[in-house]
């Protein structure tokens, strides 16, 4: 086995507070249609799945859902209105920035899996300042497979050059503990994040309420002992 132990994070209510930003970009969206705008707290059905679900979604819990065709239509005036405030509201999680950073002293390959596009994830770490922090930044379009799929994940791994037998997931919601359950990696699952069920009833190996106890839900699960032997 050779590379650094890796640490790969899920983006959305997991590294980053996304949902004023997101919501927002729906309101414009449904407001148009003349249909009344979702809550903040809505962001927790709505998002993770990607744009074109939370169009979907956006729209189906504000009346009448959208034929498929009209969602595509969508698609390209959500994606051009979020570009353009992609970091107004959206901050990192308390902790998440001092984690990347002890992490990667200590020989951590950090690595982001999600299912925003590679090109918007890339484009709010930057604006966030730690996209240098990353080894690898993969989004839903960066491989022929996205989340749930195995594949998102090893993938991710690999162009960090890591090892799956090497890594830790870290994410906020069903799709990603799916995700490193079915890669068969550790996953440790932070109760902040977008999920209206309770993130522990997914079976995550560890679950943290800060980015402060990241370090030691990590350690428990070995990575920390796969670390010192790089």
């Amino acid at each position: 086995m050779v590379g650094a132990p890796t640490l790969v994070f899920d983006l959305d209510g997991t590294l980053a507070d996304t949902a004023g930003d997101l919501i927002a970009t729906l309101g414009v969206l449904l407001e148009r249609d003349g249909r009344a705008p979702v809550p903040l707290s809505a962001v927790r059905t709505l998002a993770g799945a990607g744009a074109r679900a939370m169009i979907e979604r956006g729209f189906a819990a504000t009346g009448a859902p959208l034929p498929p065709e009209r969602v595509e239509a969508l698609f390209p005036d959500f994606i051009a209105h979020y570009r353009e405030r992609i970091a107004v509201e959206t901050r990192l999680f308390p902790g998440a920035e001092a984690a990347l950073e002890r992490f990667a002293e200590a020989g951590f390959a950090l690595a982001v899996c999600t299912n925003k596009s590679e090109e918007l994830a890339v484009l709010l770490l930057q604006r966030l300042g730690v996209a240098g922090r990353f080894a690898a930044i993969c989004g839903r379009d960066t491989f022929p497979a996205h989340k749930p799929d195995a594949r998102a994940l090893t993938l991710t791994i690999e162009r960090a050059g890591g090892h799956a037998a090497r890594a830790v997931m870290v994410g906020d919601s069903q799709t990603d503990i799916a995700t490193a359950k079915n890669a068969g990696v550790p996953v440790v699952a932070v109760d902040f994040g977008y999920t209206e069920t309770p993130v522990s009833s997914f079976g995550p190996d560890r679950v943290i309420s800060h980015f402060d106890e990241l370090w030691e839900a990590v350690a428990s699960l070995g990575a920390l002992e796969a670390s010192a032997c790089t």
